[in-house]
């Protein structure tokens, strides 16, 4: 017999005594198709770490004051208009005769009160009160910050079997033992 076949024929008669040997306390673990599981123990557990930035909107919101003027006509103004329709009115009633006199009344008021409004409108152009106000009015404003976090992508998992190590990458920490399929197959 050589030396490969030997070493082939050992290997089939280990796995067949490991698995009836393991076939009562591993009953569950054998599936249909034949596959053996077994667990390791794991030596090493490193995480997987990307750096990502997240960006945050923040609203800021402050008080300013806010200043308006408001413009207050002197009194008078109609007062002026209404003066000046009397004596435009009187000096209209002093020409004409008759109907002429209603007339000239009615047009001499009229003037007399055109001229009464503009005059007061030319001295309250002059004679305006401004008075300047302000009221708090809020201001907002958004701004954004930026932080890094910490994202776990996976696990680099190095583990023990039969005085071997391995290594994979998983999803999640397997913790101090990680399941394993066994899976023996012979070589040509």
């Amino acid at each position: 017999m050589n030396a490969n076949h030997w070493i082939a024929n050992a290997a089939a008669v280990a796995l067949g005594a490991l698995t009836l040997g393991a076939a009562p306390a591993h009953a569950d673990d054998y599936n249909r198709r034949g596959a053996v599981y077994d667990y390791a123990k794991v030596i090493n557990v490193e995480p997987i770490v990307r750096y990502v930035t997240v960006t945050t909107p923040v609203r800021e919101c402050w008080q300013e004051n806010r200043e308006y003027v408001v413009d207050r006509r002197p009194a008078g103004s109609a007062g002026s208009t209404l003066f000046g329709a009397i004596v435009g009115g009187v000096i209209g009633h002093q020409f004409g005769s008759g109907r002429g006199n209603d007339a000239a009344t009615a047009a001499g008021a009229l003037i007399g009160a055109a001229v009464g409004n503009d005059s007061a409108r030319r001295n309250a152009a002059r004679g305006y009160e401004r008075e300047v106000y302000s009221r708090p009015v809020e201001r907002c404003q958004t701004n954004y910050t930026s932080r890094e976090e910490e994202r776990i992508d996976g696990y680099n998992v190095t583990y023990r079997y039969h005085g071997q190590k391995y290594a994979t990458r998983m999803p999640y920490d397997p913790g101090d033992k990680l399941r394993i399929r066994v899976d023996v197959r012979p070589a040509n």
